[in-house]
C-alpha cells in the first residue's frame, strides 16, 4: 500500500502524536508499504528547544516526508507550527498517488488532507489524538462558547473520514455529545516494548546512580504543560518527604510551565527533592524509566499517554488521576487512580509504594502484561486491516 500521512505535529515537536505515527509508519516501511508524511516545516530553534541535531529524521528507506511552510503558533512545547489551509498540497498528494490518506489533526494541514482526500477520490482514515479542551487552552479566545463551537467543529471534521480511531473510548464519549457519528475504534498507540525492558535491582541502582538520584524515586515523563497538573505532583512530594526524606522527584521533558514549576519548587523548599533533566535523547530516556521506582502524572489531557505504558513496559507501577483515558489504561492490576488535584491522596500512594517493594513489582508485572498488547507489530497488523477494508469499502461504495 501507499499511505499519505498528514499531521499538523510531527518531529522535531516533543510529542506522544510525533513519537506514535513515526513509529507505526517505520514498522509499516518494514513490511513493504510506502508511507509519505506532509507535516510542517519546524525552525532552527524548534530543533534546538528538543536538543535535537538540525537534520531529517530517517525512518527508513519506504518513509518519506514532504515538509509544508508554516509559522510559529502558541503551544506547550514552545514548538508548535501552523500551516495555512491553502495551497497546492493536493498536487504533491496527486503526485505520490496514495491508496489511502490517515489524517491525525484537525488544523491546517488536517484540512489539507480533507481537501485532498475529497478532490482526488481517496479513502480517508482520521485519528483522533487529543481532546479539544487541551488545544483551547492556547487559544486567545477562552470562553465557554468558544469551547462549545471548538468541540462541534472536532466532530464535523472526523465526519468527514471514512473511518475513525482513537487511542482510548473516552474521546469518542467526548465526540458523540457533538454529533460524531462515523464508524470508529479504539486502536493503541504503539509502545516499543522491545527498548523499554525492566531492569535488575543492581540495575536500576546504578542508574540512579548515573542520575545522582536517591533510593527512591517518583517518575514524570512528558511535556510541561498546564494541563499536566505536574505542580499537583510536586504537591504531593512536599507530604512524601515527610515520610521518606531521602525521595526524589525526576521530571523529564520541555514546555510552557517549566518556569511556574521550577518556582512552586523553590517555594517549597523542595530543590534537593525535585530534579529536572530536561529532554534526554533516546539511550538516556530509557535509562531514566529504568532508574525509577514509580511513575505519577495527574494530567486531566490524557486519551492514553505513550509515557505512562513506557512506564508500564519498563514494570513501574503507576500513580495517575481519574480522568479520560487514566481510568481505562490505570486498573488495581498496574497500579493506582485518585480524584483530580487531590494530592494528599497521591502522596499516601506514593509513599505506600515507595514502603512496598514486593507491591511495586506485583503492580509493575501487571503493567508489562497491560502493554504487551500495545506492542508496534501488533499495533501494525490492526491498521494493515483497517486500511485494506477502508480501500475496499470505498472501491464497493
Amino acid at each position: 500500500m501507499k499511505i499519505a500521512v498528514f499531521s499538523d505535529n510531527f518531529y522535531p515537536e516533543l510529542s506522544g502524536i510525533s513519537d506514535s505515527i513515526a513509529t507505526t509508519a517505520t514498522e509499516l516501511g518494514k513490511r513493504g508499504h510506502t508511507v509519505k508524511f506532509f507535516v510542517p516545516k519546524y525552525s532552527k530553534k524548534n530543533f534546538r528547544i528538543a536538543n535535537f541535531p538540525l537534520r531529517e529524521i530517517h525512518l527508513g528507506g519506504n518513509v518519506h516526508i514532504h515538509r509544508i511552510r508554516s509559522l510559529p503558533f502558541p503551544g506547550p512545547t514552545r514548538q508548535s507550527r501552523a500551516v495555512s489551509p491553502v495551497g497546492v498540497t493536493t498536487l504533491a498528494v496527486k503526485k505520490f498517488n496514495p491508496d489511502i490518506i490517515h489524517t491525525h489533526l484537525f488544523f491546517g494541514v488536517g484540512i489539507k488532507a480533507l481537501t485532498a482526500a475529497k478532490v482526488l477520490g481517496i479513502p480517508l482514515v482520521g485519528t483522533s489524538h487529543t481532546p479539544i479542551t487541551e488545544f483551547v487552552r492556547y487559544s486567545p479566545i477562552r470562553s465557554k462558547w468558544f469551547m462549545s463551537l471548538s468541540a462541534r467543529y472536532v466532530s464535523w471534521y472526523y465526519n468527514r473520514c471514512d473511518f475513525v480511531s482513537a487511542p482510548s473510548q473516552a474521546i469518542f464519549k467526548e465526540m458523540n455529545m457533538t454529533g460524531f457519528r462515523k464508524p470508529c475504534q479504539v486502536i493503541s498507540n504503539p509502545i516499543d516494548i522491545s527498548a523499554f525492558t525492566p531492569v535488575s535491582d543492581e540495575r536500576r541502582k546504578k542508574l540512579k546512580e548515573h542520575f545522582q538520584l536517591s533510593d527512591r524515586v517518583a517518575l514524570y515523563t512528558g511535556r510541561l504543560a498546564p494541563e499536566k497538573n505536574i505542580d499537583v505532583i510536586i504537591r504531593a512530594i512536599t507530604l512524601v518527604k515527610k515520610t521518606v526524606p531521602e525521595v526524589n522527584f525526576a521530571v523529564t521533558g520541555h514546555g510552557s510551565a517549566r518556569e511556574s514549576l521550577e518556582k512552586l519548587v523553590k517555594e517549597l523548599h523542595l530543590e534537593k527533592q525535585v530534579k529536572f533533566l530536561g529532554t534526554l535523547h533516546r539511550k538516556e530516556f530509557i535509562k531514566i524509566y529504568q532508574a525509577a521506582d514509580i511513575f505519577a502524572i495527574a494530567s486531566t489531557a490524557e486519551t492514553q499517554s505513550i509515557s505512562l505504558m513506557q512506564a508500564m513496559a519498563v514494570g513501574l507501577p503507576v500513580v495517575g488521576v481519574r480522568w479520560l483515558a487514566l481510568g481505562e489504561y490505570i486498573t488495581e492490576k498496574n497500579g493506582f487512580l485518585v480524584k483530580v488535584g487531590d494530592h494528599k491522596t497521591l502522596a499516601k500512594k506514593i509513599i505506600f509504594l515507595l514502603r512496598h517493594p514486593e507491591k511495586r513489582k506485583a503492580l509493575g508485572r501487571g503493567g508489562i502484561k497491560t502493554v504487551k498488547n500495545f506492542s508496534i507489530p501488533k499495533v501494525a497488523d490492526q491498521w494493515e486491516e483497517v486500511y485494506k477494508k477502508v480501500i475496499s469499502m470505498k472501491k464497493n461504495s
